[in-house]
């Protein structure tokens, strides 16, 4: 087990008299790259749950219920276990009138085995296409946190990459100075052995 000594904050930004001008740098980049990639992803965060939430509130406020009627008889037999749960629907054709009188058709999911004629609730878009059932305050909110969440961490990937390179990129150049330093020092120090 190595003795590391206490802890020391902020050491590489500290004087050092063996501290060299890349040393310096590394710690500067360390720091821009840090306050970067804090600076993105929050930013990039904060707008997009915005955003997803503001368009998420106008499908809320614009999106319309309707009730349409089945074309054709629904698919399927109907049971009592089909008609209690969401997950035993079928698609089936529906119609319904658009608010400015024109007709509409398209595919919902029904209970199956529901007769032509059955009223079904569909959600409708100021221009009578079909859509579906708006996010709930809720899950709109859940939903732009998740996806702003996403988001800040793919924004604060880009600067974290770019340290990256750029920390490898000094690396290299240290070990080529170090190189050098060891070719024009190195047999200096070779002196007789002692035994």
């Amino acid at each position: 087990m190595a003795f590391r000594g206490r802890r020391v904050w902020l050491w590489r930004w500290r004087r050092n008299p063996l501290k060299r001008r890349a040393d310096a740098l590394e710690s500067w980049v360390l720091l821009a790259v840090w306050a970067a990639m804090v600076l993105a992803g929050v930013l990039t965060c904060l707008t997009t749950a915005g955003t997803v939430e503001r368009g998420l509130a106008r499908e809320r406020a614009e999106w319309r219920p309707v009730v349409a009627l089945l074309g054709d008889d629904a698919p399927g037999r109907a049971g009592a276990r089909a008609a209690s749960s969401n997950a035993e629907r079928v698609w089936a054709e529906v119609r319904w009138s658009a608010p400015d009188g024109s007709p509409g058709s398209g595919q919902a999911r029904v209970r199956p085995g529901s007769p032509a004629g059955t009223p079904v609730t569909v959600w409708t878009d100021p221009e009578g296409h079909l859509v579906g059932r708006p996010a709930t305050p809720t899950e709109a909110h859940t939903r732009a946190t998740l996806v702003g969440g996403l988001a800040g961490l793919c924004a604060a990937a880009v600067p974290f990459v770019a340290g990256r390179a750029l920390r490898t990129r000094l690396e290299s150049r240290r070990i080529e100075w170090w190189g050098r330093e060891w070719a024009r020092f190195g047999p200096s120090w070779g002196g007789r052995p002692t035994w």
